[in-house]
């Protein structure tokens, strides 16, 4: 079965891009988003009024 290109060039393009370094992560760890997500939906929203709906 033949190959495109031969392998002695296998991997040129990627040796020959140069490295960005990565972006700090916005998203905090799931377990710490859990417990925010957690407090906001469910803690603040029993504190407040319920709305009346039309």
């Amino acid at each position: 079965m033949p190959s495109h290109g031969s392998l002695t060039k296998a991997g040129k393009v990627r040796s020959q891009t140069p490295k960005i370094p990565p972006k700090p992560k916005k998203n905090k760890p799931p377990r710490m988003r859990n417990r925010w997500e957690y407090i906001r939906r469910i803690v603040l929203a029993a504190q407040q009024v319920p709305r009346r709906r039309r």
